[in-house]
């Protein structure tokens, strides 16, 4: 088997990834455009897309890479800060909010969380991902695979949850008349 040329058997073929390739690709697209999104639109894509991504991203296969340094990273440093300030820049006051880190087992005081910080962050690992799957070679794709579901597990399905509370109690909040990062 020609390495370009993918079984359509192969776990890296499966419904599962094509379906998580899709939506990871729909988000980072939707991210990128060149002009500004309005808050209220970015809220509701975000409510919407977010879960989708989380049941996409925990039904990934689990794949050991034939080749573990077919590996490369695309987002950079510039392009995550350009989102991120994009984003908070957005959603103003609203960009903060608190949260109990459960993983932080010293104490279960609230921190101040950003759903720019998170989004962004979601963004950087699906970019990645959708960058690194369409290389042409069974490896990369393998790699790409893998490293979506570990970081799933790490990292960005945290920050979906996370998240996803903080939009959804700006999209539902009565009006009080207070910022919701003052609350």
């Amino acid at each position: 088997m020609s390495d370009t040329k993918i079984n359509p058997d192969s776990p890296v073929a499966s419904r599962q990834v094509l379906e998580m390739l899709t939506v990871a690709n729909d988000f980072c697209m939707f991210l990128e455009k060149e002009e500004v999104i309005p808050k209220d639109s970015l809220l509701k894509y975000l409510q919407k897309v977010l879960p989708l991504i989380y049941l996409k991203a925990s039904l990934l296969p689990e794949i050991i890479p034939s080749d573990e340094d077919a590996i490369e990273h695309y987002v950079t440093g510039e392009q995550w800060e350009d989102l991120f300030n994009l984003i908070r820049s957005t959603l103003g006051s609203d960009d903060e909010y608190y949260m109990v880190d459960t993983g932080e087992h010293s104490h279960h005081d609230p921190v101040k969380a950003s759903i720019a910080e998170n989004i962004a962050d979601i963004f950087q690992d699906l970019k990645d991902f959708v960058l690194l799957y369409q290389k042409p070679m069974l490896a990369f794709k393998e790699n790409a695979v893998r490293d979506c579901r570990n970081l799933f597990e790490t990292r960005y399905g945290y920050c979906i949850v996370n998240a996803h509370k903080a939009i959804h109690y700006l999209l539902y909040i009565p009006d009080t008349g207070q910022d919701y990062a003052d609350i």
